[in-house]
């Protein structure tokens, strides 16, 4: 079976299914060349797959989360409500740990814990219905949110635009649709001509993997490059603008996302470039003053040393491997949510997104 067979337009992409009590999620780590979508009842199983990138991507791993939480739920066989509180509690606590960068983590899991809060009332089986029918929400938001944040980041875009995009912030990376490459489908959508740079995004290769997968499926014209290609493109005047997503902003703007997203930022600013955020407000942390204080995930040396079976570097050598880093709000021109634009007074002006989120 093609791609084109399995997902006739990638805009549709729902890499998050589920149905009759089983959650599947296409496996992440085999695209683009296979299409294999793996089966899920039993919370430490999802935790598993956030953890090893089965999933990935702050809104999705959000969602999968949701999933989770309400798995364990599920499993809990007592019918007092202070027990089942604390085994839930101990089953969000195993799902929150498993990925510290992404906010959207933390986010669902609350709001799966605050539906359990306030519903004390309610016998124990209500509580998994509601739990249940909780984390389909959040899913279906989701893709609600990132269509919303498009149309609001596609007016951004002048009528002819190259935009340079890093890792995959798709509708691989949410529930669907995506956050930054959604701006640039809502543009499309709207007449626009867009073509887009993708940068390969090492160690991982998200950009080359995913993102220019998701992009070739719907046409959108594309040009896959090195991670160190972006200064040359930029200095030869063929970027418009760079378009990213991001894993936690903190109160005042600050950004946590993929690594290489500061660099390509200080690329953009000293080119005079537009650097975009595209973001659902859950990914926006008010408990966090600004980025220095935003925990940076280290994964495994592997990622750098192999690919696949195959060794790239010397054995035993040391290695460094940050999955994220932080570009200040300086850099950043804007941040694109569901509810808006937010420019320069980015402290004030997420707060206000975030209660209109309730």
């Amino acid at each position: 079976m093609s791609n084109c067979d399995f997902f006739p337009n990638a805009a549709g992409i729902r890499p998050i299914k589920y149905s009759d009590g089983v959650l599947r999620l296409i496996d992440q780590r085999r695209l683009p060349t296979e299409e294999i979508w793996l089966e899920y009842t039993d919370y430490r199983e999802v935790a598993e797959a956030i953890r090893s990138m089965v999933v990935r991507g702050a809104p999705a791993i959000g969602v999968t989360a949701a999933y989770g939480a309400y798995f364990g739920a599920r499993a809990t066989e007592t019918e007092d409500y202070t027990d089942f509180v604390n085994e839930f509690n101990k089953v969000c606590e195993q799902l929150a740990a498993t990925r510290p960068t992404a906010v959207n983590l933390c986010w669902a899991l609350e709001r799966m814990k605050s539906l359990v809060r306030a519903n004390a009332d309610q016998p124990v089986g209500n509580l998994k219905i509601g739990l249940e029918y909780e984390a389909m929400a959040i899913n279906e938001e989701d893709i609600r949110i990132n269509m919303s944040m498009g149309r609001h980041g596609a007016a951004l875009l002048p009528d002819q635009v190259r935009v340079l995009t890093h890792c995959n912030a798709g509708a691989l990376a949410t529930g669907g649709y995506g956050t930054a490459l959604g701006v640039i489908r809502a543009a499309v959508s709207a007449g626009k001509q867009v073509s887009v740079f993708a940068d390969e995004t090492r160690p991982f290769l998200q950009g080359s993997r995913l993102t220019a997968w998701e992009l070739q499926q719907d046409h959108i014209q594309t040009v896959l490059i090195c991670d160190n290609m972006a200064g040359y493109l930029m200095s030869r005047g063929v970027v418009d603008a760079v378009i990213v997503g991001a894993d936690r902003i903190a109160a005042n703007g600050d950004v946590a996302n993929k690594i290489g997203t500061y660099t390509l930022a200080v690329l953009a600013k000293e080119h005079k470039i537009p650097f975009y955020v595209a973001a659902p407000t859950s990914t926006i942390d008010l408990q966090i003053a600004d980025g220095s204080q935003i925990p940076i995930e280290e994964r495994s040396i592997r990622e750098i040393t192999h690919l696949g079976d195959q060794q790239l570097a010397p054995s035993d050598i040391a290695v460094f491997n940050p999955a994220f880093d932080v570009t200040p709000a300086r850099l950043v021109s804007a941040i694109i949510t569901e509810h808006g634009v937010a420019r320069d007074n980015y402290a004030e002006q997420l707060a206000a997104f975030v209660r209109m989120s309730g």
